[in-house]
């Protein structure tokens, strides 16, 4: 087992294995703790499942562990012992061994089937002691039935069993006899009553074959019903302070279960139950739905949660992204962080021009000033990390002495230092994405410092990056266009000679060409 999971589920029947297969689509990382106590277990096959008619229990467990492991869940015999909070999450138990942790518990642990104390009943339990006739009756047909009363219920029942056979007889055992009205309905539908306690089962050849009484009686059958106590294994969940119900029928109680909502949402946060653990009439079928439903309400709301952590980290690396120390970190994590090649758009739209004072503002490692550098530019390299004007100032030497002569690093934040007005024959801006207020803001005092027919280069990742394979930050709000650049200068001071989204090919993070859009905006100052 692992340290931590998504999901644990308790139990592994068909509400667990469900809920599991369903999480595990969903990528979640799920555990499965199986005691190996499936109610079922006695049966021959599992009915009234569309498509899995007759399946045998142990066969379709097989089948759905195989389809849980298939999408990457695990599961382990093992038994959960307690479970404790984790602040929001759960430390469990299994088998003595603490530590295993959840961010969510789902609980499919089932209940336990309650038998009369008559001898032999429990070896014949789900082979011919039976008790549902939804789940038996069409195995039953047309044989021997005999109703055992454990409550007011039985003639209830025996009704119902006389759909299935012709051969139904009531056994009051220690209960007390129909009243004249349920008689009558009992004699009509042909349904004899046998008092007297029952003392025991009589089998020949490993078949049922009747039941004695008290009396000495022998009452020939091929099935006896019994409707057992259905009680909730709930030990667990009591633990975390959720107590089982009783649930009636018609009035009166036939077993206990753990209340919860359709989804399988139980008063206690983060715990789901699915199956018999919550609703003791389920079958197979209805047992692996409420699973399947429980699942997804969990994988709901742990997007939810995954959701609100996600916003809370995008907002502090939004935060802090702009911050000194963040560029510091950035840059001392890596011997290089850019390629040392200058930007594309800045060679295409300075390579012609005549040089003069330049302004590279952002300038990390030095590529783009000393590009210009040795284009015969005089420049102003500006950046917020001092370890990256180390490395730029080291490139321009290596580059040699004329080179760095012609370039000042200045160690500033933009976003809180001025700027010279009208000091720049060009300004150039790759890539410094802001949200957008402090982007207006910069950029509006960049534009200012550009001299009387200077220019202007504004370069940034337009928005279409954001569907590519490229996966740029996902920040919307920081990518922009050229036009939506052009639109905030003055047009009595500035003319737009470029405004436009041009395309590049890159090599995407999986090694695969991929066309990328830069977003490039060239004005010259009146």
């Amino acid at each position: 087992m692992d340290d931590r999971y998504d999901v644990v589920v308790v139990g592994g029947g068909a509400a667990g294995l469900a809920g599991a297969a369903t999480l595990a689509r969903a990528r979640r990382s799920v555990l499965v703790v199986d005691a190996g106590e499936p109610r079922n277990a006695p049966a021959a096959g599992v009915h009234n499942y569309l498509g899995r008619e007759g399946t045998p229990p142990g066969q379709l467990m097989a089948v759905g562990r195989d389809e849980v492991t298939g999408y990457g869940g695990r599961i382990v015999a093992g038994r959960v012992d307690a479970v404790d909070r984790d602040g929001d999450g759960f430390v469990l138990t299994v088998d003595g061994r603490r530590g295993v942790r959840a961010r969510r518990l789902l609980v499919t642990t089932g209940l336990v089937d309650e038998l009369p104390p008559v001898p032999g009943l429990t070896q014949r339990w789900g082979r011919d002691v039976l008790h549902c006739p939804y789940c038996h009756g069409w195995e039953a047909r047309d044989r021997r039935i005999g109703v055992l009363a454990t409550g007011p219920l039985a003639a209830h029942q025996a009704r119902l069993w006389r759909q299935w056979s012709a051969e139904v007889v009531l056994l009051p055992h220690q209960e007390s006899e129909p009243d004249p009205e349920e008689a009558e309905r009992l004699a009509a539908r042909e349904v004899a009553v046998v008092p007297g306690p029952v003392v025991g089962l009589t089998v020949e050849a490993d078949r049922l074959t009747g039941v004695r009484l008290a009396s000495g009686q022998h009452v020939a059958l091929d099935v006896l019903v019994v409707a057992a106590q259905m009680t909730a294994r709930s030990a667990l969940l009591e633990s975390l302070g959720l107590a089982p119900v009783d649930v009636e029928m018609l009035g009166h109680v036939v077993g206990r279960q753990v209340p919860a909502e359709a989804s399988g949402a139980t008063s206690v946060p983060g715990v789901w139950v699915a199956g018999n653990v919550a609703d003791v009439s389920a079958q197979v079928i209805r047992a692996a739905g409420a699973g399947m439903m429980a699942g997804a309400a969990i994988n709901a709301e742990l997007v939810e949660e995954d959701t609100r952590e996600a916003v809370a980290r995008h907002r502090r690396q939004r935060e802090e992204m702009f911050t000194e120390a963040a560029w510091e970190q950035r840059y001392q994590a890596r011997p290089a962080v850019w390629s040392g090649r200058p930007n594309p758009q800045l060679v295409a739209e300075v390579a012609g021009l005549t040089p003069g004072r330049a302004l590279d503002v952002g300038s990390g490692e030095g590529a783009d000033a000393v590009w210009l550098a040795e284009q015969g530019w005089r420049v102003t390299g500006v950046d917020i990390s001092a370890t990256a004007l180390g490395r730029a100032a080291e490139h321009a030497r290596a580059a040699g002495g004329q080179v760095a002569e012609r370039i000042e690093w200045v160690h500033a934040d933009l976003l809180r230092s001025g700027l010279d007005e009208a000091a720049y024959d060009l300004v150039s801006a790759q890539f410094m994405q802001l949200p957008p207020q402090p982007r207006r803001e910069l950029y509006a005092r960049l534009a200012a410092a550009v001299a009387p027919g200077g220019r202007l280069l504004i370069v940034g990742h337009h928005p279409w990056d954001l569907h590519s394979t490229a996966h740029r930050m996902h920040f919307p709000e920081m990518m922009f266009t050229a036009e939506q650049v052009a639109d905030q200068l003055d047009p009595e001071h500035f003319e737009v000679l470029v405004a436009q989204a041009r395309p590049r090919t890159i090599v995407d993070p999986q090694g695969h060409d991929a066309v990328v859009h830069d977003a490039v905006l060239l004005a010259r100052r009146r």
